[in-house]
């Protein structure tokens, strides 16, 4: 018997998996199209518009829900014809980066911009009555906002700015080139003004502020500013768990070719599904640090109070220590998020599809 040597050229090898979204137009379900004919091998920091860097991600799974079930014909019962049930599939992941397209995404429902406040408003978990909003003069582009020597002094190098129009009542989808939430009545939203920029996902970063506009240190999503629209500055982000409103967005994740060829997974609609595991936010220690225990190095006094009974349980313990004689490592927080992929319908041969897998093989790889 013969054995033929492993092609190493057909086996793809990665260290790393990279994410990237774009907006769905949710008005007509309608898709950002990954083509990998058109941009399969697209450098890796630079994706092709629109889509959305949002960096490295671990722990990538991939689940493929869909079953599959047979019909039985003659004497025996034997299988005839196999058929497809329901299909679902679903991915999760944990971000390694935060913004606010990272915690949308991980959270799932409407996106706040806490925008700046004076020191008399009335208080509010998602943001008070903010600071009111600088009007963005004719001539401003994506990466500029004109306001004029009167106002841009408003604004200081650092800011985070809201860019968008007032809400007058409109009812649907709202936030300027990304549907940032859905108002069904202005009654919903207390008729806030400032409602929109509360969760437009149209926010910049100034870099520099110039004797009448500010200059931005990436353009903004959704490209020059419309007309009549305004910034405020935005103190933090905040996400919510509930909420009636869904993210959707058509998402690739590329597997970085660490020898052989690349391997892309594109998924035209992904809505974030968290169910009912744990998700969300987690601490993790590069040294695996854990506690020490009672009568240590550390002087550390702990209590365990256990609550309810069975594999459901909880557990809380509280410690205190002397932090001058314990040298932890670094910690990170990581963003968990889950998705439920949604049908598409392929144009070449109206086939209803969750996901596409492509895969570019190395130079010189055998086909099969």
């Amino acid at each position: 018997m013969s054995t033929s040597p492993l092609r190493s050229a057909m086996i793809p090898v990665t260290r790393q998996m990279r994410a990237y979204f774009a907006p769905v137009n949710r008005i007509t379900e309608t898709p950002t199209i990954f083509d990998p004919a058109a941009s399969g091998v697209f450098a890796l920091d630079a994706p092709p518009a629109p889509w959305l860097d949002l960096g490295w991600i671990e722990g990538f799974e991939r689940y493929y829900d869909t079953p599959t079930d047979v019909v039985r014909s003659g004497a025996n019962a034997l299988p005839s014809v196999q058929f497809r049930g329901p299909i679902e599939a679903r991915v999760e992941f944990d971000f390694r980066e935060w913004g606010k397209l990272q915690m949308a995404l991980a959270g799932g429902s409407e996106h706040m911009n806490v925008l700046a406040t004076s020191p008399s408003a009335t208080p509010a978990p998602s943001g008070g009555t903010p600071i009111p909003a600088a009007a963005v003069l004719a001539g401003s582009t994506a990466s500029e906002l004109v306001f004029g020597i009167d106002v841009v002094s408003a604004f200081v190098v650092g800011n985070l700015i809201a860019v968008d129009v007032d809400y007058q009542q409109q009812i649907g989808y709202v936030g300027s080139g990304i549907s940032a939430a859905y108002v069904s009545s202005a009654a919903m939203v207390n008729n806030d003004l400032n409602y929109v920029r509360r969760v437009t996902f149209n926010v910049g970063r100034v870099v520099e502020v110039t004797a009448t506009s500010v200059i931005l240190a990436q353009p903004l999503l959704a490209g020059a500013p419309a007309t009549g629209a305004s910034a405020q500055v935005v103190a933090a982000f905040v996400d919510r768990e509930g909420g009636s409103f869904f993210q959707e967005w058509s998402a690739l994740f590329v597997a970085e070719p660490e020898s052989g060829g690349r391997v892309c997974f594109y998924y035209p609609r992904l809505s974030p599904n968290p169910g009912a595991g744990t998700g969300g936010v987690t601490l993790k220690s590069g040294a695996g640090w854990k506690p020490p225990k009672s009568g240590g190095a550390a002087k550390t006094s702990g209590t365990s109070n256990t609550q309810g009974n069975g594999t459901r349980s909880s557990s809380q313990k509280f410690l205190r220590e002397d932090f001058e004689e314990i040298a932890r490592p670094l910690s990170s927080l990581g963003l968990h998020a889950s998705f439920i992929a949604l049908p598409f319908t392929d144009t070449n041969d109206g086939q209803t599809v969750l996901c596409y897998r492509s895969y570019f093989p190395a130079a010189m790889a055998a086909v099969y």
